[in-house]
């Protein structure tokens, strides 16, 4: 089935629904805690959907990121799966590299991603099916083509990303209406937040993705997790 075609027009809810009846116990959501991923912690709470949910805790996230986790938790009253880097390959790594290799160079930095992020992503998505995100077309120019679905071929399975075409107004609209918890740090012009040392405020008239690795190329700020 193409579900790009078969399912163009269902809202989020619809789609995380269809993919929730037909693989209950192999479908689970990764979030970052961002706005977008919040959207669909609502949704998928609110229709009490068997969809596992998890974030990865790389060790280096903000003290507002942590607070969230709590309260979104307690909110929603869903469990959180918490998924940590292996502890002797960062320790292996900051003792070889430095703590704060990733401004060296993007080879460093995607080392660092690897071992925190991509590794723990890996574990987290063994035996499922389905994967769903929170990415948007309009979050960077890595995503421009970004459709509903996706075939992942490095963890061999499909990809669903339920607010591909979604504005940022939308979701802001969105979190508001539903008086859905969020990330003091938005308010502080972070649009997009992940590791503390890799995170910066962006300046009026920068894309949201700026303040991300703002030391490299904006075609290489990606961590990994989303080829």
């Amino acid at each position: 089935m193409n579900y790009n075609v078969e399912l163009k027009g269902m809202s989020p809810e619809e789609v995380l629904a269809f993919f929730a009846e037909r693989n209950d116990g192999r479908i689970a959501f990764s979030t970052s805690l961002g706005a977008e991923d919040q959207v669909i912690v609502h949704m998928i709470a609110g229709r009490k959907l068997p969809i596992r949910i998890f974030t990865l805790d790389t060790g280096r996230l903000f003290p507002e990121t942590y607070d969230l986790l709590d309260i979104t938790s307690k909110k929603y009253g869903v469990p959180i799966d918490i998924c940590f880097p292996d502890a002797a390959e960062v320790q292996k790594m900051v003792n070889e590299k430095g703590i704060n290799l990733f401004y060296d160079s993007i080879e460093n930095r995607k080392l660092c991603c690897g071992i925190r992020k991509t590794a723990p992503l890996k574990k987290a998505l063994a035996g499922m099916d389905v994967w769903i995100s929170g990415l948007r077309r309009g979050q960077s120019v890595t995503r421009s083509e970004l459709q509903l679905t996706e075939w992942n071929e490095e963890y061999s399975l499909l990809k669903v990303h339920p607010l591909f075409d979604w504005t940022e107004e939308m979701v802001w609209n969105y979190i508001r209406l539903h008086h859905v918890p969020y990330n003091t740090l938005h308010d502080k012009n972070y649009p997009s937040i992940g590791c503390q040392p890799c995170t910066r405020a962006i300046l009026q008239g920068e894309d949201i993705r700026a303040g991300r690795w703002w030391w490299e190329n904006p075609d290489t700020r990606e961590c990994g997790l989303h080829k």
